[in-house]
């Protein structure tokens, strides 16, 4: 689905996006300055003793670059004097040509194939809601579904009778491959596998599954929203259909802009479904192309996709902290890094570290419901390339004075001085070997 383009020239070409014409310099350079000094004095305000907040939620809200936060505001500035639509006219190269070419070279697919979505849930349900599996049909998904997409499942089951079966995990949390090799058939009409889920870090081998489905008719759905800008995401070494993700995480996009890539037996189905679905604004789509340029500058550089080498630091920062422990299931991570303090409230810890300048997110069971949560809640870090050793050990710090000055301390004597054991802090349960089918509702 494309934005609707127009007209620009030759030299608004070799940017990542036009910029205005002379006439506006004055009031974006105006509007820019201000912006840049507000954004400093929050960092100032907000970090703490550093005066810069340590960013560890680029899985939730990825911080612009400044040519990207710059560019979305111009688009907004000329939007605003000259109306919606001469930027689109002032954007045609980029709506028609240029995010499709970037979103191709990031996908190592076809530009022709790749289309523009607000997010990558609107767009799966876009398409799951023009199938038709028949009554005896299977449908998979797994434990690390989000919860956006597992709606669209189900009223995808309630609406065709079909079956929904959850893939089953093995003991160490990975997903039960052999199971899915023994038991897929070409009753099986749709499999859904999110390549990295919303709150765990586990990689899911997403390769691995498109070998074992190639030989058989079912569609194979790829949710790469918190995989892609961390991890290499190749849809044609993948062996899926369809992959969605959304651009303001990893990428480090605006907000309300994603992308799809569709196999060509999907692109005419999609389209119809997407032309009762209002696109993205332009000057976000604008945005997502510059972010894709800057993402793949960096993939160029020295540093490539490297957010992953601070991993062992991020998980020694977690693990020296009393109290704290991993929620790391999977034996292949990703920039995501989930824990649990078995004490205080994920929302109260959340709450402190940002206090002392450090940003991170709070996850809930709902966000994947399918998953066993022993812990119920818990917090959510995320790394990035531009996440420096510094960071981690300002978070290390903050996550210990949180946790010393806010851990409840009981009154009188210990309970082991009155001849009783404290009772054990509740561990988590192991994740069971099992098989589980959502029948359809009565």
């Amino acid at each position: 689905m494309n934005a609707t383009p127009s007209s620009t020239d030759q030299k608004d070409r070799r940017d990542y996006a036009p910029t205005s014409d002379r006439t506006d310099r004055s009031d974006r350079s105006d509007r820019s300055d201000r912006t840049d000094r507000s954004s400093r004095d929050d960092r100032n305000a907000a970090g703490g003793p550093g005066g810069r907040t340590v960013h560890l939620d680029t899985a939730g809200w990825g911080r612009m670059p400044a040519a990207v936060r710059a560019l979305v505001a111009d688009c907004a500035a000329r939007e605003d004097r000259y109306g919606p639509h001469e930027l689109e006219e002032h954007l045609e190269h980029v709506l028609r040509t240029e995010i499709h070419d970037r979103l191709g070279a990031l996908l190592g697919v076809p530009a022709a194939d790749t289309a523009v979505v607000t997010d990558a849930a609107t767009a799966f349900d876009a398409l799951v809601r023009r199938l038709g599996p028949g009554r005896g049909d299977r449908i998979w998904t797994t434990p690390y579904e989000g919860v956006a997409n597992l709606t669209a499942l189900y009223a995808l089951r309630d609406r065709t009778r079909c079956r929904l079966e959850v893939v089953p995990l093995r003991e160490d949390g990975d997903l039960d491959l052999e199971w899915m090799a023994r038991h897929i058939d070409d009753d099986v009409a749709l499999v859904s596998v999110v390549h990295v889920p919303s709150g765990r870090g586990i990689v899911n081998p997403v390769e691995t599954i498109g070998r074992i489905l190639a030989p058989h008719r079912c569609l194979y759905a790829v949710d790469a929203s918190y995989a892609a800008g961390q991890l290499p995401v190749d849809a044609a070494r993948i062996g899926c259909h369809l992959l969605t993700g959304d651009g303001w995480r990893f990428l480090r996009g605006p907000h309300d802009v994603g992308f799809a890539y569709l196999a060509p037996r999907l692109r005419d189905t999609f389209e119809e479904a997407a032309a009762h679905r209002p696109p993205p604004q332009n000057a976000a789509v604008a945005g997502l192309n510059a972010a894709l340029a800057h993402h793949a500058a960096t993939l160029t550089g020295p540093a490539g996709h490297d957010g992953l080498r601070l991993l062992p630091a991020l998980r020694a920062a977690v693990e020296e902290t009393p109290g704290t422990e991993l929620i790391t299931p999977g034996l292949v991570q990703s920039g995501i890094l989930a824990f649990r303090h078995r004490e205080l409230p994920a929302a109260l810890v959340r709450r402190q570290l940002a206090a002392r300048g450090v940003a991170l997110w709070k996850t809930v069971a709902q966000e994947i419901p399918l998953l066993d949560h022993p812990a119920g809640t818990a917090l959510r870090a995320s790394l990035h390339h531009g996440t420096t050793p510094d960071d981690i050990t300002r978070f290390g710090h903050a996550l210990q004075a949180v946790v010393r000055e806010e851990r409840p301390h009981p009154a009188g004597p210990h309970p082991a001085a009155r001849g009783t054991a404290p009772a054990p802090a509740p561990g988590p349960r192991p994740p069971t070997r099992r098989h589980l089918t959502l029948c359809p509702t009565p």
